[in-house]
């Protein structure tokens, strides 16, 4: 029977796992990235496109219940002022999950949750752009020159 596996226990007793679920959450819509094992991705993912759904909504039912899960105010409000608004033509899906590989010192095997559509991400873009234009009057010196490609040190000498 199939009884009890909805939720992954994830080795916690109920209080812990939901403490730990709303840390998570919190810290994902902070960062717009956390770093964490691959098992406690999956199971966060499904409470954070929740709320992310909620911060669709933009309701104050919909902010009161997402505030009985994230505690801290600042967060809410980047979560209903900037991130729900963001995410707004999309019908699901909010986050993604990249596995990383093991972790040095257990094994576990760690991932990468990210909101799929993140503001750091136009922010790097526009830095990388003003440093291309910076350094566009440079331009960089090849190493080899044509006619020396197939040569090599003693070739040349000759």
């Amino acid at each position: 029977m199939r009884h009890g596996d909805k939720v992954k226990k994830l080795g916690r007793t109920a209080q812990h796992r939901r403490a730990l679920m709303r840390n998570l959450v919190t810290a994902l819509f902070e960062h717009e990235r956390i770093k964490t094992t691959l098992a406690k991705a999956k199971e966060s993912r499904r409470t954070a496109d929740r709320m992310v759904a909620l911060a669709q909504k933009n309701t104050v039912a919909a902010r009161r219940e997402v505030g009985r899960f994230v505690s801290d105010k600042t967060v809410l409000k980047k979560l209903f002022d900037v991130i729900g608004p963001r995410l707004a033509g999309r019908p699901g899906g909010f986050t993604r999950v990249l596995r990383l590989g093991p972790r040095e010192g257990d094994g576990a095997e760690m991932a990468l949750l990210e909101l799929v559509v993140r503001e750091e991400r136009h922010h790097e873009k526009k830095a990388k752009e003003a440093a291309a234009k910076q350094k566009g009057g440079k331009k960089a010196k090849p190493d080899k020159k044509v006619g020396e490609k197939g040569k090599t040190g003693d070739e040349s000498e000759k």
